[in-house]
């Protein structure tokens, strides 16, 4: 049953599960066809400008050696999906030597040669589906970020500055603050996390590091498995597909899980804190700076980009 199962679940994971899963997610990222346009571009490049002369008064981290520029939804994918890799390998690699692990332990001595044999095969089948969801997730994304790091974590190269345009109406739905105010916020706002993560070069291996440090507590609920076991039909290999993309075989967060999250989200945190003083600082000149900082504050409270990355990665 379960050399039909592993045979059937690899003819769906041929090919390059990180090629595909930057098809989907440009696939959804460019859905509606819009670019920029030249003014949007201009107007954005001006932005630009003048939030670096604002943000040097704020700062002694100096500017950067890179001219910014507007991103299209679909850049973004592209630029960001790299960093993505990076941290969703550790994740499926964890989860598919959990997997192997409690099988080892638990299925009969007839079997093993089975199990022994499906190391390289598990690893291959979590990439892809890893791979899969992250295509999704990272297409959505596309949708609501409006910055580079709006996600809280160092998705984009070091040095480089995104704004997305096509984002920037829904930013200010309700505010009633001219878009150009708003461009010019959020510009310093990304500006201020592309210096500080230039600057601090140490800060995004930190960052990794603790997401690196929570995969490694992945393990598997060897009941829930067995559950999944008993009515799986081997013909049908989508009950074993869903169950791992939805976490049904991962159990309650360990003490060590928990401890390496909280440290990834008072890390995040204290990056956004900085963030969001010495953008304040430099935005004092506009008009509406202070509701910008406040709609920006409440954002990441009702739940924004960061919490859905990071809310994705930690089940």
């Amino acid at each position: 049953m379960l050399g039909a199962l592993f045979q059937q679940l690899q003819g769906a994971t041929a090919g390059d599960p990180w090629e595909q899963s930057l098809r989907q997610a440009l696939h959804v990222a460019n859905k509606d066809g819009q670019g920029l346009t030249a003014g949007s571009r201009t107007s954005l490049a001006d932005a630009f400008g003048l939030a670096n002369l604002w943000l040097s008064e704020a700062t002694t981290i100096s500017e950067l050696a890179e001219v910014p520029t507007p991103m299209t939804r679909g850049e973004w994918v592209e630029k960001t999906m790299p960093a993505w890799q990076e941290i969703a390998t550790p994740v499926s690699t964890s989860i598919a030597d959990a997997l192997l692990s409690s099988l080892d332990g638990h299925v009969p001595e007839e079997m093993r040669g089975v199990v022994d044999g499906a190391g390289r095969f598990m690893r291959t089948l979590s990439t892809s589906l890893f791979a899969a969801q992250l295509g999704q997730v990272i297409g959505n994304l596309s949708l609501e970020v409006v910055t580079g790091g709006d996600v809280g974590i160092p998705v984009l190269p070091a040095g480089t500055v995104a704004v997305i345009p096509q984002n920037i109406a829904a930013f200010g739905e309700g505010l009633e603050i001219p878009e150009d105010q708003i461009a010019l916020y959020l510009a310093a706002r990304e500006l201020a996390y592309a210096r500080l993560y230039r600057h601090a070069k140490w800060l995004r291996l930190h960052v990794m590091t603790q997401i690196t440090e929570f995969a490694r507590g992945v393990s598997i609920d060897m009941e829930a498995l067995e559950e999944v076991a008993e009515r799986l039909d081997p013909s049908n290999p989508e009950e074993l597909r869903a169950a791992i993309e939805g976490g049904a075989l991962l159990p309650e967060q360990s003490e060590t899980q928990k401890e390496a999250l909280a440290r990834l989200e008072n890390l995040v945190a204290t990056i956004d804190g900085w963030v969001d003083v010495v953008t304040a600082q430099a935005t004092e000149r506009l008009p509406d700076g202070i509701r910008l900082s406040e709609a920006a504050r409440r954002r990441r409270a009702a739940g924004g980009p960061a919490e859905d990355a990071l809310g994705h990665w930690s089940g």
